[in-house]
């Protein structure tokens, strides 16, 4: 019996569909390089929204200076392309310093209160993997129009925080950063250590302490003044290191007091907050209001003034300014 043997026609063809086959397995989703880092996706909750990250953001865009010392800590402060709004110096260390001075300042505007306002043209030309802050021109979902995702500081979110402004919230948000970042034991480590200086910082407290306090943001030069009720990290602050809150009374994170009201409520210490310039200056707005001299912070020089993120948001900066208010107040 003859052998059958195929054609050079049958063989050309066999050849041309196995490298047809091979050209589509090549170019198929599941064995194309195109697979996510390990440990990837990884979505968080932050303002009520989820985040999705594909892997760990190498372009930060920074436009609030709070989440800065957590970003620095876990060793990714050196992947932002820039930064806009106010940074003071008195928040970092050197090595945060030397960083923060390499990443390109954007032209933006800050006003009498501390809010930046920025083009989100200007925003969107940095190509960022992720943007740090959320301003009132540029909202989340202004932002995810052109596919940025976007974290802020729980406490600072638009439709209320995520959780209780709290020590507990400090730690919280340093393991959220390390989850978008893959940097969960760094993370781990920071947060540890915080724990110990809070700890610290509450064993200083007298446990009889029976003053109370008050913690505004007066606007220099005359106009509203701000205080800051259970909805804040300062009253967190306050409670730990022993002081009571005398606005204790109000639910809301920051809102509008008059002079009638911190003169009926006369606390035994007054913490004045300013996002930058000249502390002094701070001190001034709060002597100039009607019947301050009255006041018994005023008159036993009970008063404090740090800037801002010492208090608000729950950051790690929050811990430094527990630590300062028991240093002027206890020690």
């Amino acid at each position: 019996m003859r052998s059958i043997r195929p054609s050079v026609f049958q063989r050309w063809a066999l050849i041309t569909v196995g490298i047809l086959l091979l050209t589509g397995c090549a170019a198929s989703p599941e064995t194309a390089n195109t697979t996510a880092p390990q440990g990837y996706p990884v979505t968080v909750e932050n303002c009520g929204a989820e985040v999705t990250f594909e892997a760990p953001p190498e372009r930060l865009v920074l436009l609030k200076s709070a989440p800065v010392p957590a970003l620095h800590a876990l060793g990714v402060l050196d992947r932002a392309v820039a930064r806009a709004g106010a940074f003071p110096e008195e928040y970092f260390d050197e090595p945060t310093l030397e960083e923060l001075e390499a990443i390109p300042q954007l032209a933006s505007d800050v006003d009498a209160t501390g809010h930046l306002h920025i083009s989100k043209d200007i925003v969107i030309a940095q190509n960022p993997d992720v943007v740090f802050g959320e301003v009132e021109n540029l909202p989340r979902q202004s932002l995810a129009a052109s596919a940025i995702p976007l974290l802020e500081e729980p406490a600072l979110c638009a439709t209320g925080a995520d959780q209780s402004p709290d020590f507990e919230a400090v730690y919280h948000q340093v393991e959220v950063y390390g989850t978008v970042f893959n940097k969960q034991a760094a993370a781990r480590t920071i947060v540890e250590d915080l724990e110990d200086r809070v700890a610290a910082a509450r064993a200083q407290t007298p446990t009889d302490e029976q003053r109370t306090a008050a913690v505004l943001y007066p606007t220099v030069g005359g106009g509203t003044t701000y205080a800051y009720g259970t909805g804040s990290m300062a009253h967190a602050q306050l409670e730990a290191a022993g002081l009571t809150n005398v606005f204790a009374g109000t639910s809301e994170r920051v809102f509008e007091v008059s002079s009638e009201q911190l003169l009926g409520y006369d606390p035994d210490i007054i913490i004045l907050l300013h996002s930058e310039g000249d502390p002094q200056a701070v001190e001034e707005s709060l002597h100039s209001l009607p019947g301050a001299e009255t006041l018994t912070a005023v008159q036993k020089d009970q008063v404090m003034t740090q800037l801002l993120n010492f208090a608000e948001p729950a950051t790690p900066l929050a811990v430094t300014g527990l630590e300062n208010i028991v240093e002027r107040f206890h020690l």
